[in-house]
């Protein structure tokens, strides 16, 4: 190395150095560095500032420069030993795979059809920026809020919810998502089971699995959960949970029939358990009539109810809330209390505004209509563009059509396909609490800019149908 040597070149040889000597090993004098690389004492200098700054020296004046404690490799990866901490985590509680996507973001271009919010298009963007805006300016925007929720937010959901619900039944959550966490953890102690829907909510399962418990599916059918299937199931596991989505069912779009409705109602009442009614799809439904939640009709606690604004509304729109009667909500409460006090007080306000106000109706309308628009196009365009796939019906409601694929197709190798063709799906297996009776995929309608992307979004899946044929793997 000669004096016209970069001190970024003598960096590297330094780490170089580094690398082989130990924490608090004294490094070569300057005078020593400058004659070894043949550099100026300035570049020297520069070298050793370089890597003091990185924490990979120590320079004590008076005394020289130290290989430091913990060594940062010039790549950026730590030296630490974090082993120890498989044994110390012991069993793994938080099982993600169902939920993550192992490939990341998909590469620009690429048309999501495996999203569950609606496209910013469809968001009410401008009220919910301007009640974001007047929330913040109010002079109690930051103060605490009360543990279970603004009274006049908590109000407007019992009105929402109907029925005899009473404010003082409501708990505020920071989305559906938390909502289903608190419940799962309040409700039913670790190793006890859960009844749940198959296929269902694979973030419910998650929850579930995160809060210790089992599990155990139940079959649906055209018209909604099986009452007989769910009786045997109480029976045979002993459990006092059930987990299920009434009205447009994620993912089949299923809505319970009103003689079922009262069935689940009786069959979980028989067997002293609860019904954990996830509601998320209240306001989807695509222009018909939506059905009463179960909680509306509840007269003795067995219900406890989930709702969330982040589907119809925005993602980041966190607000949700739990509707309960009895000890179980004061259980809920706790758990709020030890996760996180409260949610924020401005997207509470803002929150409420927009419930409040009379353009919440006319989104809620408009959306209903642009959904059933989008789910009639893209219906259309399965069947033109995928064929041998079934479609499980044309839903009323909710985001998503759910596909049965043809026989001998892999569903997890075909969303994988599709990807490389320029569209996300979501693979079904991943809805099943256990082995998936056949394959199908969950293609969404609502995160897709407009019509002409869902047309082309099918046809793309078409074309990573025709590469991966029956049998592929």
């Amino acid at each position: 190395m000669n004096d016209g040597s970069t001190s970024g070149e003598l960096v590297d040889s330094l780490r170089a150095l580094l690398s082989r000597l130990s924490p608090g090993d004294r490094l070569p004098s300057s005078r020593e560095l400058t004659k070894e690389y043949r550099v100026g004492p300035a570049t020297v200098a520069r070298a050793i500032a370089t890597l003091a700054a990185e924490g990979a020296v120590v320079t004590r004046p008076g005394s020289g420069t130290y290989v430091a404690q913990r060594t940062r490799l010039h790549d950026g990866a730590s030296s630490t030993d974090t082993s120890w901490q498989t044994v110390a985590l012991t069993d793994r509680a938080v099982d993600t795979h169902l939920i993550a996507d192992p490939l990341g973001p998909p590469p620009v271009g690429t048309i999501t059809m495996d999203g569950g919010y609606v496209h910013r298009s469809l968001q009410p963007t401008r009220a919910l920026s301007a009640a974001l805006a007047r929330a913040a300016r109010r002079p109690d925007a930051w103060d605490r809020a009360p543990a279970g929720g603004l009274m006049a937010l908590r109000t407007v959901f019992a009105r929402i919810v109907g029925g005899s619900v009473a404010p003082e039944d409501v708990l505020v959550t920071a989305g559906g998502q938390s909502a289903l966490s608190i419940a799962f953890r309040a409700i039913a102690g670790p190793g006890s089971p859960v009844l749940v829907e198959s296929p269902t909510y694979p973030r419910a399962l998650a929850a579930a699995r995160a809060a210790g418990l089992r599990p155990v599916p139940v079959p649906l059918d055209a018209d909604g959960l099986r009452p007989d299937m769910l009786a045997d199931a109480f029976a045979m596991t002993g459990a006092r949970l059930l987990y299920c989505q009434p009205t447009y069912q994620n993912p089949t779009g299923t809505v319970l029939t009103p003689e079922r409705r009262r069935q689940i109602l009786d069959v979980a009442r028989a067997s002293g358990a609860f019904v954990l009614e996830d509601d998320f799809a209240r306001h989807l439904g695509h222009g018909g009539a939506v059905p009463r939640p179960l909680v509306a009709d509840d007269r003795d606690g067995t219900v406890v109810h989930v709702t969330s604004l982040s589907k119809p509304a925005a993602p980041s729109l966190r607000i949700g809330a739990l509707v309960a009667r009895g000890p179980v909500m004061e259980r809920m409460r706790a758990v709020r209390l030890v996760d996180d006090f409260f949610v924020t007080r401005p997207l509470q306000e803002a929150a409420l505004e927009v419930l409040s106000s009379p353009s919440w109706d006319r989104h809620v309308r408009s959306l209903g209509t642009a959904l059933r628009e989008r789910c009639a196009v893209l219906a259309a365009a399965v069947t033109q563009e995928i064929p041998g796939a079934t479609l499980a019906g044309l839903p009323t409601g909710g985001l998503h059509l759910w596909v049965r694929l043809p026989a001998g197709v892999d569903d997890t190798f075909l969303t994988g396909a599709a990807r490389q063709r320029g569209v996300t799906v979501s693979d079904g297996s991943r809805y099943f609490a256990t082995e998936p009776p056949a394959a199908h995929l969950r293609i969404g309608f609502a995160a897709t800019a407009d019509h002409a992307e869902l047309t082309e979004g099918a046809r793309r899946l078409g074309a990573a149908l025709a590469d991966v044929g029956p049998g592929q793997e």
